[in-house]
């Protein structure tokens, strides 16, 4: 084992502030399940591999437009200071502060770590509206593939100009 601070007291991890999060998604599973009983909703239970691409892909699209979007960096602001452009349409932010308010700004700079959150959501989603929640990922996924379309474009573009 190697030396260093590790989780010593001071250096500099917040893990209180995880603590937090981790309380807050805990009670919102928890509040989700609870409702699905008290209301009889069930898991839908013919879940397709179209079903997991398309979640999957629209996760992917609403954590990187709640992360890194510049449209939703007032959100992210009391959590995050700006550092710079990170390319197309999106932005590098670091956390600010100490304690939870540190941990929810990594949560909301990290499109890793809202998936959970963004998936838990749409899951939700799929148990209590289930024709919205396909309605709002396939949005999701057709700006995805926009996206995609659109760095494509401008890569052919720069290819021919060369």
């Amino acid at each position: 084992m190697t030396g260093g601070t590790g989780y010593a007291p001071g250096a500099g991890r917040p893990l209180r502030g995880y603590l937090t999060v981790i309380g807050v998604y805990g009670t919102v599973v928890g509040g989700l399940a609870g409702l699905a009983r008290l209301t009889g909703r069930r898991p839908p239970r013919d879940v397709r591999p179209m079903d997991v691409a398309l979640l999957g892909i629209a996760t992917h699209k609403l954590s990187r437009l709640l992360t890194k979007d510049a449209v939703t960096s007032p959100l992210r602001a009391p959590f995050t200071r700006y550092v710079e452009p990170a390319g197309d349409a999106e932005l590098n932010e670091r956390p600010r502060g100490t304690g939870t308010q540190h941990a929810v700004g990594e949560l909301v700079s990290c499109p890793f770590c809202t998936d959970v959150w963004v998936a838990t959501g749409l899951a939700g989603g799929l148990v209590f509206a289930p024709r919205l929640t396909r309605l709002v990922a396939l949005a999701a996924t057709a700006v995805a593939a926009a996206d995609f379309l659109h760095l494509g474009y401008d890569a052919a573009k720069r290819a021919a100009a060369s």
